[in-house]
């Protein structure tokens, strides 16, 4: 029932944004170190990746998770055919502003009610944690978790603070495995893609 009213709200907030520039979605979004215009750019990807699987297929839109950083789209979730997460993966690059898609889906038959719900605590425990943690930059990262799995998207300060995040994950109860996808403030794809977001909006 979660996810369903989950993917409702998002469904309006596609439908809202897509026809209507003035509707900007920032609130998950890594605005301190990318800036309002990214954030703004990544809220478009991802409403527009939305109603691509929405227009594919329903299931799509309820099992694949999205996390959009600078252009650099982070799929989690689970599908049960391999056709699926490559459908996945193709409408993603399909939407203008992408310029990097990330597969972490899973091709399984796990799941179920009771995974999800150890899932979303797993989420929410490492949120906790991040924003308890004065050391760490929480805004700068946004965590999925999939059957245990635990993927991290984001901007990173510096090693140190990557490196306290996973400490943190390594420690809550029910994850298998943490997987990174944060990148560091001073890489030079960032630069790159400022520049070029800088340029597109001049």
């Amino acid at each position: 029932m979660y996810i369903l009213i989950k993917k409702f709200l998002l469904l309006t907030f596609v439908i809202v944004l897509l026809n209507s520039c003035a509707a900007v979605n920032v609130t998950t979004s890594s605005v301190k170190e990318k800036g309002i215009k990214e954030a703004i750019s990544d809220g478009m990807i991802d409403a527009s990746i939305n109603k691509e699987y929405l227009n594919h297929d329903i299931n799509m839109f309820l099992n694949v998770e999205i996390e959009v950083v600078e252009g650099r789209v982070l799929l989690t979730g689970s599908v049960k055919k391999p056709k699926h997460r490559l459908d996945a993966i193709k409408l993603a690059w399909k939407v203008l502003g992408v310029r990097e898609v990330i597969n972490e889906i899973d091709v399984t038959e796990k799941g179920g009610i009771k995974q999800y719900l150890t899932d979303v605590k797993i989420k929410t425990q490492l949120r906790y944690k991040v924003i308890a943690d004065k050391e760490i930059s929480s805004i700068n990262y946004n965590f999925e978790v999939v059957n245990g799995n635990l993927y991290i998207i984001g901007i990173s300060k510096s090693k140190k603070e990557l490196k306290k995040i996973v400490d943190h994950a390594n420690n809550i109860k029910g994850v298998l495995k943490v997987v990174s996808h944060a990148i560091m403030k001073d890489d030079p794809r960032r630069i790159k893609y400022q520049r070029k977001l800088q340029k597109k909006n001049d």
